[in-house]
């Protein structure tokens, strides 16, 4: 008896691969969806390769803030190719798998390039910060040294904490479903298809959730107060107007970016939860790095200066 449910549960663990089931109820709308899908794909990397050749070829986008959106500009282009090469070929694919080491991969680099936006989001808001409230101090304060080391320690935080994740999520047994209802691998969607208890996978979830999206949040949420308030003691309209441009980008991809994310991991499970996280997974992971160059080109006076230089250039 012993020796029969320990076979069962090596072969409910030695899952070979994972079937994702997206929106494959409707055939007809695959090649409409790989069409959308690809178009998505390439407006990424091409908005947001424009965003870095400018940063890098302009030289008065030389300076800290226009480091940071280059560094986010790169991150955008790598976190898509996690998940939407897979997804353009499964939408035409018959058979629309995954391995089992492959999905714990992307979960990781989805999980990984993720948590290091945050961290960039937030180092984007003290740059605001030191720009808006010491504006004397902010070549000294602001030096490539310190942007660099935002920028790595961005990168070298969330190595460490996502690797316990993966290895409490993908050393479960998983049952005999393995169709994954969503468009990639992500925690919630994988989570569901455990036949054991999910609890310290859920937990841990929540804690790395709270490092991971709530402490840059916050780091956020107090610059923002403190430059509002910068803002507010000025005494020219104009002032506060040019001023408040510059934050305007950045609040509102940090907005997006924050808002979907902590709904699909740190909101309670449910059937109807899944359903709405599956759109809001795409939101966060594709729709948001499409719209990156748009809304920083469309509000940003510099950036819409050297595209247009760049255009000139080019015609």
């Amino acid at each position: 008896m012993l020796s029969k449910a320990k076979m069962i549960k090596e072969n409910h663990t030695a899952l070979s691969d994972f079937i994702f089931i997206g929106y494959s109820e409707f055939k007809v709308l695959q090649v409409l969806l790989f069409v959308v899908f690809l178009l998505i794909y390439v407006s990424i990397v091409t908005g947001n390769g424009l965003i870095i050749y400018i940063t890098v070829t302009d030289p008065t986008l030389d300076t800290p803030m226009y480091f940071f959106l280059k560094s986010l500009s790169f991150l955008e282009i790598f976190y898509t190719s996690v998940t939407l090469p897979k997804m353009l070929v499964n939408f035409l694919a018959q058979n629309k798998n995954i391995s089992f080491v492959g999905c714990a991969t992307q979960v990781y680099f989805i999980l990984f390039l993720g948590g290091t936006e945050c961290f960039l989001l937030a180092a984007m808001a003290y740059d605001r910060y030191v720009a808006i409230c010491n504006p004397l101090h902010y070549k000294l304060i602001m030096r490539k040294e310190l942007c660099l080391g935002l920028v790595t320690g961005s990168l070298t935080v969330n190595i460490p904490v996502h690797i316990g994740q993966i290895y409490l999520l993908f050393t479960l047994p998983y049952c005999d479903s393995h169709e994954i209802n969503n468009f990639f691998c992500d925690i919630p969607p994988v989570l569901k298809l455990a036949c054991a208890d999910t609890f310290a996978s859920e937990v841990y979830m929540v804690a790395a959730s709270a490092v991971i999206l709530i402490l840059p949040f916050c780091l956020i949420f107090v610059s923002y107060v403190k430059i509002i308030s910068a803002i507010l003691k000025m005494s020219s309209i104009e002032g506060r107007k040019k001023v408040f441009a510059t934050c305007s980008s950045h609040l509102i991809m940090v907005s997006l970016f924050y808002g979907s994310a902590t709904i699909v991991y740190v909101s309670p499970r449910s059937r109807e939860t899944l359903i709405v996280n599956k759109l809001l997974s795409l939101f966060y992971t594709i729709l948001i790095p499409m719209l990156n160059p748009i809304i920083y080109s469309l509000r940003n006076r510099e950036v819409k200066i050297s595209l247009r230089k760049l255009f000139r250039r080019s015609i």
